[in-house]
Formats: structure tokens, C-alpha cells, sequence
């Protein structure tokens, strides 16, 4: 079988371990640069240019695409779906999940737990966007932002208010969001691969910081999570749509809540925090479906 990994580098650790668990399973895979792929859109017969050539045949994708290229590479995985190629994660289910407004309101629609979230676009109702959420402290993030960077926890009704404005004022999307004190810096990330938790850790945060992800220098450890647990982060990745996702959730005093859900989650600190072979289980899911 060959396997097609969209990502932008070859030795970053998640790209660097599909190769090997492909390999590892008898099958050849081959990491593809998103951006320098171009397209022939044709009713006729769609095809996918790179680096000077018509791209082969793969009988499966694997969607490692950054933030930053979202658009970009969503489009080069509509256009292997066209092609008729199997894509682990779908083009809709990708914008989807980058979509944090979107991601929040469909999890809402079905009933998924989530922290009190407030959008709004106008100055004029920031003081009641603030009492709506729970009032201060409370938490800020731009839309776009990833790995922790966007985040701001204001801690007084006049700094929400002046944080709020300067965002809304450089016209930035923004999401206002209660703050879950008991959860004292620490989330679980839960690895869905098919319909199954194949791998669970908590991040927690540095003492100094309010963000547990492990790029802002958080630490990560393997942890049991509860079945209901279990159940919403299935639930969550079946409801935008991923079969390969990173569902984030922290524990409240209400119970577990949602806080993001992750298209391209990394296999680095999952798989050294729990031993366990999340490539691996990718590869495996592959196998199921082309069969």
C-alpha cells in the first residue's frame, strides 16, 4: 500500500513516525510538501501536480496540515477526495475542527459539555459579554490560535474590558471563556484514531502559566481517564467529523468539559508520556479501510 503524508518537513517527530509505522507495517510512505502541490481542477479528470510532475497514485492520505495553511491545505485534500484517494481526515472535517467558533457550536448542538463561551463583534456589549461568561477571571483566545498562542487570562472586569477592546479594535475574532479555576492549569488530551481512545495524558501547565500545552513548556504524563470521558471525546471527534483528532477536556466541578478538538494532534508527547504506539494505530485504522 502507498501512503501520501502531507506535511511541510520531513523531520518533525509525527511526520518522522507515520514513516516509520508505515514501514514498520509493510508499506511505503512518502511525505509530501502541502504547499508545493498544485492543482488541474477538471470535471474530466482532477489531478495534482508536484514539484514538476503529476503526483502518483496513493491509495491513502494521511493530513498533517499546519494552521497557518489551512485553506491551502484543505483544497489539496479536496482534490485527492476527488481522485478518489482515502483522506484519514476529510477536507470538511479539517476547516471544521479549525474553526473554533464553529467546532464549539456543533459540539453545543449535540449536547457536549463545554466551558460558558461569549462571541461578539460590537465594543458597545463587552460589559455584558463578561457577565454572560461569569464575570472575571476569565480567559481570551483568538479564533486562529494554536499551541497556546492567543490565550490571555484577565483577572479583573477593567482589564477584560480594555483586553477585549484592543482585540475587537485590531478587528480580531476573538472568544471570551469562563475560567476553570479547579482545573489548576491541567487538561487531558484524549487521541481518537477510528472511533476509539487509543492514548490519554494530562498536560499540566508550568507554575508561573494557566496553559497546560506542552509547547509553552507544559508537562505531560499518561493518566486513566473515566468512561464518560471516554465517551465525549469519541462523541466530539465523530461529531466534526474526524477520525484522527486530539480532543482536549478539563475537569470541572460540573464534570468534564471540551475545550478544543484538534485535526492534526501531535504523536510527539502522547507516545512519550504513554508508551503507546499512536502511529501505529493510524497505520492500522488505514488497513481497516482499504480493506
Amino acid at each position: 500500500m502507498k501512503i501520501a503524508i502531507l506535511s511541510r518537513k520531513y523531520d518533525l517527530y509525527s511526520t518522522r513516525r507515520l514513516v516509520e509505522a508505515a514501514q514498520t507495517h509493510g508499506h511505503r510512505a512518502d511525505v509530501i510538501d502541502t504547499m508545493r502541490c498544485y492543482m488541474n481542477i477538471t470535471s474530466a479528470r482532477p489531478t495534482i501536480h508536484y514539484k514538476g510532475a503529476e503526483l502518483e497514485t496513493y491509495d491513502a492520505v494521511i493530513p498533517r496540515i499546519g494552521a497557518s495553511v489551512t485553506f491551502y491545505g484543505a483544497a489539496v485534500v479536496r482534490q485527492l477526495e476527488m481522485m478518489n484517494v482515502f483522506c484519514v481526515n476529510d477536507s470538511v472535517a479539517i476547516t471544521r475542527a479549525r474553526d473554533k467558533l464553529r467546532s464549539l457550536q456543533l459540539l453545543s448542538k449535540k449536547g457536549i459539555g463545554l466551558p460558558i463561551t461569549g462571541f461578539a463583534h460590537s465594543l458597545d456589549e463587552i460589559q455584558d459579554l463578561i457577565k454572560m461568561v461569569g464575570g472575571p477571571p476569565l480567559i481570551i483566545k483568538f479564533l486562529e490560535g494554536t499551541q497556546g498562542v492567543g490565550v490571555v487570562l484577565v483577572e479583573t472586569s477593567k482589564a477584560a474590558r480594555s483586553v477585549i477592546e484592543a482585540f475587537l479594535g485590531l478587528k480580531v475574532n476573538i472568544l471570551v471563556q469562563e475560567y476553570i479555576k479547579e482545573a489548576a492549569a491541567a487538561d487531558v488530551r484524549c487521541f481518537v484514531v477510528g472511533g476509539d481512545v487509543v492514548a490519554a495524558m494530562k498536560r499540566q501547565g508550568k507554575a508561573e502559566d494557566f496553559r497546560s500545552n506542552l509547547h509553552r513548556g507544559g508537562l505531560a504524563t499518561a493518566v486513566d481517564i473515566t468512561d464518560e470521558e471516554r465517551t465525549m471525546a469519541i462523541r466530539a471527534a465523530h461529531i466534526i467529523g474526524l477520525n484522527v483528532a486530539g480532543v482536549d477536556i478539563v475537569r470541572s466541578n460540573r464534570g468534564p468539559l471540551i475545550i478544543e478538538v484538534n485535526a492534526s494532534p501531535g504523536l510527539e508527547g502522547i507516545e512519550k508520556a504513554t508508551g503507546a504506539d499512536v502511529a501505529g494505530s493510524i497505520i492500522k485504522f488505514i488497513e481497516q479501510n482499504i480493506e
